[in-house]
């Protein structure tokens, strides 16, 4: 997978996954400019936050065209299909799922028609009552034609249905009665024909900013967008916030109240480190919890090493703070991606030396700090520490740059299912055992929220808590697959829709209401892969 750079890094072992995030969004309203262009640059810049599928709308002010398709944004943009999408309103998408399975239906940005025209829509994060929302749209439009119609299984097409409002409202109406419905972590960009929209969630889980162009505006995931295409920073789009930006310029209008919990982990691993983030940059957030690292867990060593590249401004911090020389003890073949050709057996016998290697005459004899920033399953160290041994190394020590992951996410990071993390059952020392390193460390919750420079009561550190700032349905109305229909054993008619239509059983719904009042425990929200 691609790291917080970029770079591939935690998908070191065939079929070990690690933490991935939802999506990467950008909006642009910039009359004059190439705002195709501008988006699969800014697109490129999110290329970290989702590599299975991209796309890109564009309007002229009368109509809507998207180009979308599944694979990296270089692989699905060209000059010849960039040239096509012309106008001034643009809205771009990268995508990794979260809600729905990996598949051309359920690209973005989702088409959907309103009372007036079209809307376009790219979403980043993952709604927790989508399964009320599905309800909702049945309710309403009882005879849907949209892509949920047409096979969309994801909660970005329960959405873009709801905002098909009637003649009596304005898509922006629609959007300012539909928001306070949607609970989870969601950052929204979309657009009509002639206005561009951006929304952010109460809690504001995701990052979303707003830029300045010199003929218009930016909206993106991450600061580094703007960057990429000259945007200047103005602001963050603030919890609760819906922004419109048409001919008449930018307004701001509130459809919720702000309770920030933003993701603590953005800050850990899933950010650009050129990125910032509530004021802080990244890049300095990881430097730092590195630093804090060594206090914590010193070790006497002759140096450290990151884990590439993820591992990388950790590792310095940790060098910087314990005076241990820092070293480049790995090398990662930058080039082994979404590879779809399986190892052969024996390469596979090699495992993660099929993306890292060590450096033999570095690491021979040394007493070495690997530093890597989360562990997930662990297989992936267990490997590491086995080849850096093979190398030579005379001891292993493992240093991370956050705590113990314990529990799923449910807004929009894709971890493993709670029984599949390692930390959840085993203590620090049984997790040392298993991955065989001489001694391992992880970094205190205290410590990595205190490298951020944020209030602890406006993070979210549910994946290392289990404290979940957005109360969680039933685990039944919970999961990546909630609304996949399933496929009958001859493979072509649709098989029994039991599970998808006890999604729409009032009972259950009624159930989910009440737990998000919180008169019903949810209990273990194990995700349901």
């Amino acid at each position: 997978m691609a790291g917080g750079d970029g770079l591939l890094s935690h998908d070191l072992l065939p079929g070990e996954k690690g933490p991935q995030d939802a999506c990467g969004v950008f909006g642009v309203w910039a009359p004059g400019e190439e705002v195709a262009k501008l988006s699969y640059f800014g697109l490129y810049a999110l290329q970290h936050r989702g590599q299975e599928s991209a796309g890109i709308a564009t309007s002229d002010g009368k109509k809507i065209l998207v180009y979308k398709d599944m694979g990296l944004v270089a692989q699905v943009f060209n000059e010849a299909s960039l040239s096509t999408l012309l106008g001034h309103i643009a809205v771009g998408h990268t995508r990794y799922s979260t809600t729905g399975a990996s598949s051309w239906q359920n690209a973005q940005p989702t088409l959907g028609r309103t009372a007036g025209g079209t809307v376009a829509l790219g979403h980043n994060g993952n709604l927790t009552n989508t399964a009320e929302l599905l309800q909702l749209v049945h309710e309403r439009y009882p005879e849907t034609d949209g892509e949920l119609a047409r096979g969309n299984t994801t909660d970005t097409a329960v959405v873009t249905a709801l905002l098909t409002g009637d003649l009596d409202h304005t898509l922006e109406a629609t959007a300012l009665e539909v928001l306070p419905h949607l609970r989870g972590a969601y950052c929204l960009v979309f657009m009509d024909e002639t206005t561009l929209y951006a929304a952010r969630d109460p809690q504001g889980v995701r990052p979303l900013v707003l830029g300045r162009l010199e003929r218009g505006w930016v909206v993106a995931s991450e600061t580094a967008a703007l960057d990429i295409v000259g945007a200047t920073f103005v602001r963050e789009v603030e919890p609760g916030e819906l922004i419109t930006i048409d001919e008449n310029g930018l307004r701001s209008q509130r459809f919720a109240e702000s309770k920030p919990a933003g993701c603590v982990f953005e800050y850990v691993y899933l950010a650009r480190p050129d990125t910032t983030i509530a004021g802080r940059g990244v890049h300095e957030a990881r430097v730092e919890m590195g630093r804090r690292l060594a206090a914590e867990h010193p070790v006497e060593a002759d140096l450290v090493i990151p884990t590439p590249e993820s591992g990388t401004p950790a590792a310095i911090g940790y060098a910087q703070a314990s005076g241990i020389p820092f070293g480049q003890g790995l090398v990662k073949n930058a080039y082994v991606g979404r590879t779809f050709i399986q190892p052969s057996q024996t390469i596979r016998q090699r495992g993660i030396k099929l993306k890292l290697n060590p450096l033999k005459e570095v690491i021979k004899g040394k007493r070495l700090i690997v530093v890597d920033d989360s562990i997930v399953r662990g297989n992936t160290q267990r490997a590491l520490v086995a080849m850096l041994r093979e190398a030579g190394a005379a001891e292993v020590h493992v240093r991370i740059s956050s705590p113990p992951i314990t529990w799923p996410c449910f807004y929009g990071i894709d971890f493993a299912s709670r029984a599949e993390l390692i930390a959840t059952g085993l203590g620090v020392d049984e997790v040392r055992q298993v991955i065989g390193a001489d001694s391992l460390g992880y970094l205190s919750e205290d410590g990595m929220i205190a490298s951020t420079e944020q209030p602890r009561e406006r993070l979210c550190t549910a994946c290392f808590t289990g404290k979940y700032p957005i109360p969680l349905p039933d685990s039944a109305l919970l999961g990546k697959n909630l609304l996949e229909r399933p496929v009958a054993s001859n493979g072509c008619d649709p098989g029994p829709d039991a599970e998808f239509e006890a999604v729409l059983d009032p009972a259950i719904l009624r159930e989910t209401a009440l737990a998000r009042q919180g008169q019903i425990p949810f209990g273990d929200p194990g995700r349901q892969e």
